[in-house]
């Protein structure tokens, strides 16, 4: 999975490198450690689950297809090259719209903290 030189400092990879499913783990397969990074693969009309984070912030990268996201008083929809940031408190629920995958980079931090900090959230608050 990947190529890191470690003498050199730097890897490659690409998406399909990173496995199958709906999420694929960018950071142990380039060995990052200073923020999260995962590739998320949605099927049309697939829903991630309405969730939040107690520290780290996200900003999601729309890579192909079309993404709505789904935020407290709003909907968008973005398509290829579209990019959202969402502060770590505020819930949020990303759908695959349109007739291909979608594939979102989403990179994670918050003051340097990096791990699995998502929470469900109330679907009722999101437009």
């Amino acid at each position: 999975m990947g190529s890191r030189l470690a003498a050199v400092g730097y890897a490659f990879s690409s998406l399909d490198e990173l496995g199958d499913g709906v999420v694929r783990k960018i950071r142990p397969g380039l060995g990052v450690t200073a923020f999260g990074a995962n590739a998320w693969v949605l099927a049309p009309g697939v829903e991630s689950r309405p969730h939040f984070h107690e520290e780290q912030d996200e900003l999601y990268f729309v890579h192909r297809g079309r993404a709505r996201f789904r935020l407290p008083g709003e909907t968008r929809e973005l398509g290829a090259g579209g990019l959202c940031h969402v502060e770590a408190a505020t819930p949020r629920q990303i759908v695959s719209i349109g007739d291909e995958d979608l594939v979102l980079v989403v990179v994670g931090a918050k003051n340097g903290y990096v791990g699995r900090d998502g929470q469900p959230a109330d679907a009722s608050q999101l437009g």
